[in-house]
């Protein structure tokens, strides 16, 4: 008798998940591309239970219709890449087409989304099943409420941490967002009470210096000096000041967590205040997009550098 067999769809489905999904905050991430890529202009993310009981995105982007709000949650449905071209100059923050799928094979979806106002559509998902979908009224654009994460994986939930611990990595997700579109508006609150207020402001430094004060607070904004050089801009502190840094960088405004950039900013910061104490870090690097692969990880977290040398 064979020892081998193939999986079922629906634990393939979980499977998959596991490499996209792995917290709340996994999916404040993915939920936030999406609604940015449609061009949203104000963002709101309201989380209870550290977001494992409820992650709710609301935004008003381009929305979808009927067929395209079911289409979404099927595995490698997306409207951002047609070919192995378009994945070597991907210019949006998803392309792969498995964030919702992947949300809603662990979790309860509701999505409600509209092109126009007062017609739109409502998707009901739960463990990567549709059970329903029907018109909606709505203003133009997404809302999607994720609630129950992992009530179908129990192994995976008993790894979350402290409803505290994982509000605070959600929030992370938030706040790098809102400083690297301080155009975007972002609002997000925890059981009712608000974190984070942001209005939108002007692009580019001035308007990343009033979102570092809107989301941080003035002192640490005050104590930040610019950062210019071609294809790099930011804002960095002192190793003065530390206590409570911040370090959020980013490639063609993408969140990362880019180990090469990190590191060529700490041999840099011994190098020049010979000091051990680094100091906040607000960086963005601006390159072509066909020199920065960015699928390179599963959380579309971390990127290759066709040219690891102008990092270092």
């Amino acid at each position: 008798m064979p020892r081998i067999r193939i999986l079922p769809d629906r634990l393939v489905s979980q499977i998959a998940a596991g490499e996209v999904v792995e917290r709340p905050a996994s999916v404040v991430k993915e939920l936030l591309e999406n609604a940015l890529d449609a061009g949203a202009t104000a963002v709101d993310v309201e989380l209870e239970g550290g977001g494992a009981r409820r992650v709710k995105v609301a935004d008003d982007g381009s929305g979808m219709d009927r067929d395209d709000a079911l289409l979404a949650f099927d595995r490698h449905a997306t409207s951002k890449i047609a070919s192995f071209e378009d994945l070597e100059r991907v210019a949006t923050l998803g392309f792969r087409g498995e964030a919702l799928a992947s949300i809603a094979a662990v979790s309860r979806v509701e999505l409600l989304t509209a092109q126009a106002p007062g017609d739109g559509t409502r998707v009901r998902v739960e463990g990567g099943r549709v059970l329903s979908a029907e018109p909606a009224a709505r203003a133009r654009g997404t809302t999607i409420e994720v609630a129950s994460l992992f009530w179908n994986v129990p192994a995976r939930r008993k790894f979350l941490k402290s409803r505290e611990t994982e509000l605070r990595r959600a929030l992370e997700v938030v706040e790098g967002y809102a400083l690297a579109r301080p155009e975007v508006s972002f609002n997000a609150r925890h059981e009712g009470r608000t974190l984070l207020e942001a209005p939108g402001l002007a692009a580019g430094g001035e308007g990343l210096r009033a979102r570092v004060a809107a989301v941080f607070g003035p002192r640490l904004e005050s104590e930040l000096a610019a950062i210019e050089a071609p294809g790099v801009w930011g804002l960095i502190g002192s190793p003065a000041t530390a206590r409570g840094r911040r370090t959020f960088v980013f490639v063609n405004r993408r969140l990362v967590r880019d180990r090469a950039v990190l590191a060529a900013f700490y041999r840099a910061v011994r190098e020049e205040w010979r000091s051990d104490e680094f100091p906040s870090l607000f960086l963005f690097l601006e390159l072509p997009a066909d020199e920065v692969d960015v699928n390179v990880h599963p959380q579309k977290a971390e990127v290759r550098f066709r040219d690891p040398r102008r990092i270092e």
